[in-house]
């Protein structure tokens, strides 16, 4: 008898490779959230605690160089996940369609969601202070499993319902644009410190 894992769902996580990138994207996505009435504006009224340019600014890196050099890296560890994925891209590349800067305070999360209209998304992590919360990503079959019974404590990473990704400083995670994720306030025994910055972005076919 055997037992096989089948439709797997691909993740993707790696090292921006880039320190001294990552410390000025710091300063870049402060500067932003200064500087950017718009976004500050549009995250008050939407109840975002924090900054983000999601709704304010589409130019980032055509903005500010230190935003295209990070793309330029994106860029190559996107195409290492397609190629993972097994896309047949029909000798094309994935393209960078949207890009945007969070800086999510003391206490703050982002809902389930997906994102339409794209193939990967991601996020690179600036800054994760301790005590921030993780990138909780969902099973995709989970609103099919109607009587299944929960899952063991200690079930490997490939039968849980909920994998939950802990970012550092400089970390890329990549999925598929349909995988339902959630930014989960923290819920650690010490209280955030600081602001948890990071920097999303979907790419298209």
């Amino acid at each position: 008898m055997t037992t096989r894992s089948l439709f797997a769902t691909r993740f993707y996580e790696a090292d921006l490779g880039d320190d001294d990138l990552v410390e000025e994207l710091e300063d870049a996505a402060l500067e932003l959230a200064k500087a950017d009435r718009a976004g500050v504006a549009w995250s008050k009224a939407h109840g975002y605690r924090g900054y983000t340019s999601y709704a304010s600014l589409n130019d980032l890196p055509l903005r500010d160089p230190r935003f295209g050099d990070l793309v330029r890296l994106l860029n190559k560890h996107v195409a290492q996940f397609a190629k993972d994925c097994a896309f047949d891209l029909g000798g094309r590349k994935l393209k960078l369609d949207s890009f945007w800067v969070n800086v999510l305070k003391p206490g703050g999360a982002h809902s389930g969601h997906i994102h339409p209209h794209s193939v990967v998304s991601g996020t690179m992590y600036v800054a994760i202070p301790e005590g921030a919360g993780a990138l909780k990503l969902e099973d995709p079959r989970l609103p099919m499993m109607m009587a299944a019974p929960t899952r063991l404590e200690d079930a490997a990473e490939d039968l849980r319902t909920f994998v939950y990704a802990e970012p550092k400083p400089g970390s890329v995670f990549l999925w598929e644009s349909w995988l339902r994720h959630e930014v989960v306030p923290n819920a650690g025994p010490k209280k955030m410190d600081g602001e948890r910055i990071s920097i999303s972005f979907n790419y298209r076919w």
